[in-house]
């Protein structure tokens, strides 16, 4: 519980510069499923280690798991 508090601040630090609206679904979508979040992150670190910019690597690893963010953020839209 308290890994999931730290992990949700570090997400609001990094989603500062996005719109409001924007920012309440992905902050959501990590609140259902803070799991896939972590593999996306585990992921993009194992991209940046084999030499893919941080930018590279997150649009990579995020069209990897696009069916799944979709979903969440889909569901997200409905509450």
């Amino acid at each position: 519980m308290f890994t999931s508090f730290i992990a949700k601040k570090m997400l609001e630090s990094q989603l500062k510069n996005i719109p409001e609206d924007q920012r309440e679904k992905i902050i959501s979508a990590f609140e259902k499923n803070p799991e896939l979040f972590k593999k996306i992150a585990i992921d993009i670190q194992e991209e940046i280690k084999k030499g893919a910019n941080q930018m590279t690597a997150a649009m990579n690893v995020a069209g990897r798991y696009k069916n799944d963010l979709q979903a969440l953020m889909g569901d997200s839209d409905k509450n």
